[in-house]
């Protein structure tokens, strides 16, 4: 963890926008600090502007039909890769980031950042896998099937900034 937390702290990080899978950086950038440490820089983001918001909007509905036909168990398997991830080899790194830019202390860090973003994927593949295998009641010589569509649209969200 110290390790993690010193090299978090070592270097400036260039922050771009990620659009459609695409690395997007703009020339107006923002310093980002420590909340308990004003002085020190941990790197720059990049602003998006509208035009970067209807390149999201657009990126994300050239995949919606890509995800929705993916197989539920696939889709699953993805949530739960990164909850491993973040639970294993990159729990440190996650962990140094939540400290350095909430100033949390590691406690704090690993509730709020490991065992809340892991339980949140962890749990809601369990609850998808629960709700797929509540199907409706099939009498004789009938097959009767919900199937669960995928969310009508996405959902968006931008930091105030």
């Amino acid at each position: 963890m110290k390790a993690a937390l010193a090299d978090a702290k070592s270097k400036e990080l260039d922050m771009p926008m990620i659009i459609g899978g695409k690395a997007v950086r703009t020339n107006d950038t923002v310093r980002v600090h420590p909340p308990h440490e004003i002085a020190h820089t941990l790197g720059y983001y990049h602003k998006g502007s509208k035009e970067h918001v209807e390149a999201a909007v657009e990126a994300a509905l050239a995949a919606k039909p890509e995800w929705e036909v993916m197989p539920w168990e696939e889709r699953a398997a993805i949530f739960l890769k990164a909850a491993d991830l973040m639970a294993g080899p990159y729990r440190a790194r996650m962990s140094a980031a939540t400290m350095l830019g909430q100033s949390k202390n590691v406690y704090q860090a690993e509730i709020d950042c490991i065992c809340e973003l892991v339980d949140f994927l962890r749990y809601n593949v369990q609850y998808m896998t629960e709700m797929y295998a509540q199907q409706p009641f099939s009498p004789s010589a009938t097959w009767n099937r919900l199937e669960y569509r995928a969310l009508e649209g996405f959902v968006f969200a931008s930091d105030p900034l």
